[in-house]
């Protein structure tokens, strides 16, 4: 899976919350939002962000819409797809894989505790 740098992070964030597509216009406003308190600090250029969405198209990581123009741009995996594949990632890196494990399960909040507990669950009864 391949790493995002800053602002292929930043257009994700933007395409990951997006119901719609969106154009290179449309994510370069949203990038300058008041609201987005990690955006760039200074304004950024459209072809700036047309060359960064050309990366993420070569890499995977979102579609392109050819037949409107401008052209729209829409994210080819969830949030929560991208994310657990960077953890299966990393877990298929380390020698001691349940070392892992038990670290990172030692550092979740209990709700989250609860929401593997029942999904381990989920996978023992579905595996018996």
């Amino acid at each position: 899976m391949a790493n995002l740098g800053v602002l292929e992070r930043l257009l994700m964030d933007v395409l990951w919350d997006s119901p719609t597509p969106l154009t290179a216009n449309d994510l370069k406003d949203s990038l300058m939002s008041p609201s987005l308190a990690t955006g760039p600090t200074k304004p950024l250029a459209t072809t700036t962000v047309l060359t960064v969405l050309s990366r993420l198209e070569t890499k995977g990581f979102v579609t392109r819409d050819r037949s409107v123009r401008p052209h729209a741009y829409t994210a080819v995996m969830t949030r929560a797809t991208h994310t657990a594949g960077l953890m299966h990632e990393v877990l298929g890196q380390v020698p001691d894989r349940q070392a892992a494990l038990v670290r990172f399960i030692g550092g979740v909040t209990p709700q989250e505790a609860d929401t593997l507990r029942q999904l381990l669950g989920v996978a023992t009864t579905d595996n018996v």
